[in-house]
């Protein structure tokens, strides 16, 4: 008589939503789900918590309850080496029991949800082809993870993962004035749209309405897409040039767009890798797309109960 496939549950906190699955860790497939939004500012804190404990409850009981044997959640913020919560940029949990509410209703992992979502991609995606790759998030915000020989990489502190929250400052060639510039108000899905609303005056315009517009000829959308293009391509080929992977693999709900928005996106990462045989590596996008994350979450925390010694790079 066959085993049940072992399942887990794995909870993505985004920045705009919060995904709930129930997932078969063997596979990567989902048997339930559920989604939340994400409150903004002040919200975000001890009583977004209790709202997610509730949901993870709920789901969890309405699939059998004890056949759950692990919990994982991603979020979308700074998490050390220890799963401790180290930023709050949009939800506000940093020393707050996350991981002692979730574990009572299972083992519970908390991981940064970029390297969640390259985790799912390693095992189940795009990332199956490849031993070293660099993952990248574009969702609401920007975040990177660098995958070696099939982990993903968390660096000293568990921060490797920054590369458009920070500012970059740049010299003005014409006025000689220094300016900091912060990518992710340029190229992120939050920053691409208030650029086309301050633009445009368009007062709802989200980002998906930038990408249909963008699609349909708007040359205003178009001139937002290309200028964050050249910005997170500019900063992308320099991490390909930094770290010279077999692959980029681009996730997360803006990154898994087409059309304009991924022609402009490839051909500016390409232009700003300065060698030219690194110049020609693969750049495909995540094959789990906006799943990859609460998939991934479910993996780390079945894997934390599973391996005596799991790998942390």
């Amino acid at each position: 008589m066959s085993r049940p496939a072992p399942i887990a549950l794995g909870i993505d906190v985004g920045g705009t939503k919060t995904l709930f699955a129930i997932v078969d860790v063997t596979s990567g497939g989902i048997a339930e789900q559920h989604r939340i939004d994400t409150p903004q500012g002040g919200p975000s804190d001890a009583e977004f918590l209790q709202r997610v404990e509730t949901v993870a409850r709920e789901l969890v009981a309405s699939s059998g309850g004890g056949s759950v044997s692990a919990v994982g959640l991603g979020i979308c913020e700074l998490v050390d080496r220890h799963g401790e919560i180290k930023s709050g940029h949009r939800v506000h949990w940093q020393g707050l029991p996350v991981r002692a509410k979730l574990g009572a209703i299972a083992p519970a992992v908390v991981e940064a949800d970029v390297r969640a979502a390259a985790l799912a991609e390693v095992h189940f995606g795009a990332g199956r082809d490849y031993r070293d790759f660099l993952y990248v998030n574009i969702g609401t915000g920007i975040s990177t993870c660098l995958v070696i020989d099939r982990e993903p990489f968390a660096g000293a502190h568990g921060n490797a993962l920054v590369i458009a929250s920070a500012p970059s400052t740049m010299l003005c060639p014409d006025c000689g004035h220094l300016r900091d510039l912060v990518l992710e108000d340029f190229a992120g899905g939050a920053g691409l749209a208030a650029r086309y609303r301050e633009k445009s005056g368009v007062a709802s315009a989200a980002a998906s309405d930038v990408l249909a517009r963008a699609e349909a000829g708007d040359p205003l959308a178009r001139q937002v897409i290309d200028e964050a293009a050249v910005l997170l391509g500019s900063a992308l080929g320099m991490a390909i040039g930094m770290f010279d992977p077999e692959a980029l693999i681009v996730g997360g709900g803006l990154g898994s767009s087409g059309g304009f928005y991924w022609e402009r996106l490839e051909s500016e990462i390409r232009r700003h890798v300065w060698s030219a045989e690194t110049r020609g590596l693969a750049i495909r996008q995540a094959e789990l797309k906006t799943r990859a994350g609460v998939i991934g979450a479910a993996l780390a925390g079945y894997r934390a109960q599973t391996i005596s010694s799991p790998k942390l790079r």
